[in-house]
């Protein structure tokens, strides 16, 4: 029994309005960081696109639907890269396709047919070097591409097992974390 009077409210009105206004803050943050397209960081995320996909034909020559699937890569960097030490996989929505590229240069590659890769070719594959807006055409087996298909081409060093270059196709949208992060975060943007 203490002499002084206890005050007859009690602070639990203040703390409730506090955490409310936290959680409905919390609740708008990740709603916003959804709607911009957040991912969770991956382990090699910030793979530069040297070598990306120009085009993937799904058509004949004469211009009729036949899944032809044959992708053109362009060499978007600045330097050349030696096309011998090269080497690189394909993904279609997220699968490796088990049509690894062992080589870029056109001379060394033997077509894979049973696997899905049927030629390669382009100024890219010719001699030794991979020039930059060179471009190297891989014609993958008949129907390995859809119109509606996410592909993935990644190139690696094979020297390092690093990868060098990846690019997906179509592109994705633009509003990534990174963006995010500089147009919103970034003090220096202020």
């Amino acid at each position: 029994m203490s002499p002084l009077q206890e005050p007859e409210r009690a602070s639990s009105p203040v703390i409730g309005t506090i955490l409310l206004i936290g959680i409905v803050l919390l609740v708008f943050v990740l709603v916003l960081l959804l709607c911009l397209g957040f991912r969770l960081p991956e382990s090699d995320g910030d793979v530069p696109v040297i070598f990306m996909i120009s085009s993937i034909r799904h058509t004949s020559d004469e211009g009729i639907l036949n899944y032809n699937s044959v992708m053109t890569i362009r060499n978007g960097g600045k330097i050349p890269y030696l096309n011998r030490n090269l080497y690189a996989k394909t993904y279609c929505n997220g699968v490796r396709l088990i049509c690894d590229i062992p080589t870029l240069n056109g001379h060394d590659f033997i077509p894979v047919h049973p696997c899905g890769i049927q030629t390669l070719g382009g100024l890219g594959s010719r001699g030794y070097y991979w020039y930059p807006d060179a471009t190297i055409d891989i014609d993958y087996s008949q129907g390995t591409f859809h119109p509606s298909d996410t592909v993935t081409f990644e190139v690696y060093d094979r020297a390092t097992g690093r990868i060098i270059s990846r690019s997906v196709y179509p592109e994705q949208k633009k509003y990534t974390t990174k963006w995010f992060y500089n147009y919103f975060l970034n003090p220096q943007a202020a």
